[in-house]
């Protein structure tokens, strides 16, 4: 069925710059080691789902099928923004406008990769993720008014707080459909009352038990994902539920009973992992909006095995590549 207006996605939350170190391995405690390599790029969890949804919706160089903006906050006068982070987004199709200028600094990552298997250990500084207009649900509706967005895309780099806000705003009937991607999760966990109606979670094999343990369901130490998806379906009435499996691919299912796991993608090196999970939110948050914006229902998404697919092979040629938004790929690579 065809579009009946463009397809609108609005990400709400973080943006970060990531200072990327590369080494043989990661010291130990006291332990000073030469690294291989020091570079700076632009990231954060909100930033590389909407660079993965801009970069998804290019069908070719020159065309872009859905409408991407991203809602967050930097630091004012940050020569990183405008010389890394905001062309990154403008080059991913991804409108800036909604971004506050803040009086704190911009967030930071310090991220250590292993050269040996492409792992990554992340230090975050939350800095302008949690000030401003990111501390409140009323600013960022209000910077939300002339979007009318198809999905909303959370994640959990900004404050608790904030997120529960959005996810009772939006799960209450609300038009636009929530993907959230609780990660990292909030030691708190979110309660279940928020995470009622949430259209799509999708969620790694740590955070589904931390997920599990949040609403009231402790894990007995060995997770069945398709075990864990029904939990989600019956207590909060999520109708997809994804499992990111690493290598082993994702579990999938939906609240109208179809399900399935999806193999990994194999690839000859994994050079940097750090945007993978990043990567697959966005292009299957990209597929769900194409969907809403022919008029029908999550009910009524058969495709999602060949969403996951999609999503799967993106976050595949994500980790053979360095860094976070630069490694994300263009739907027209795939």
């Amino acid at each position: 069925m065809a579009a009946t207006k463009t397809p609108q996605i609005s990400i709400i939350g973080s943006l970060n710059i990531d200072f990327v170190t590369t080494t043989p391995r990661c010291p130990v405690a006291g332990e000073t080691l030469t690294a291989t390599s020091l570079s700076v790029s632009a990231g954060g969890k909100g930033g590389n789902q909407a660079v993965a949804c801009g970069r998804s919706s290019f069908t070719s160089e020159s065309t872009q099928d859905v409408s991407v903006s991203m809602i967050g906050a930097v630091g004012a006068d940050d020569p990183y923004y405008t010389s890394l982070l905001k062309p990154a987004l403008e080059r991913s199709g991804v409108n800036t406008t909604a971004i506050e200028q803040s009086s704190v600094q911009t967030g930071s990552a310090s991220i250590v990769v292993e050269e040996m298997n492409g792992e990554n250990r992340i230090m975050v500084v939350p800095g302008a993720n949690h000030a401003g207009m990111m501390t409140g649900v009323a600013p960022i509706l209000s910077a939300l008014e002339k979007e009318e967005p198809d999905v909303v895309v959370l994640q959990g780099e900004i404050p608790r707080s904030t997120t529960i806000g959005l996810l009772e705003h939006f799960n209450a009937g609300n038009k636009a459909k929530v993907v959230f991607n609780p990660a990292p999760v909030f030691p708190e966990g979110i309660p279940l009352s928020a995470l009622q109606g949430t259209a799509v979670l999708i969620m790694n094999e740590t955070e589904v038990v931390q997920m599990m343990e949040s609403i009231g369901v402790p894990s007995d130490g060995e997770l069945v994902p398709e075990s864990a998806a029904k939990v989600f379906h019956e207590r909060a009435g999520v109708e997809i539920v994804l499992v990111t499996l690493g290598a082993q691919g994702v579990c999938y299912s939906t609240r109208s009973g179809k399900s399935g796991t999806v193999p990994g993608v194999k690839v000859a090196k994994v050079v940097d992992t750090t945007a993978a999970g990043d990567t697959f939110v966005g292009y299957f948050a990209t597929a769900v909006a194409r969907l809403l914006a022919t008029g029908q229902s999550l009910e009524a998404f058969d495709d999602v095995q060949s969403a996951v697919e999609k999503a799967n092979a993106a976050a595949a040629m994500c980790v053979q590549r360095q860094g976070a938004m630069q490694s994300i790929p263009f739907a027209y690579d795939l």
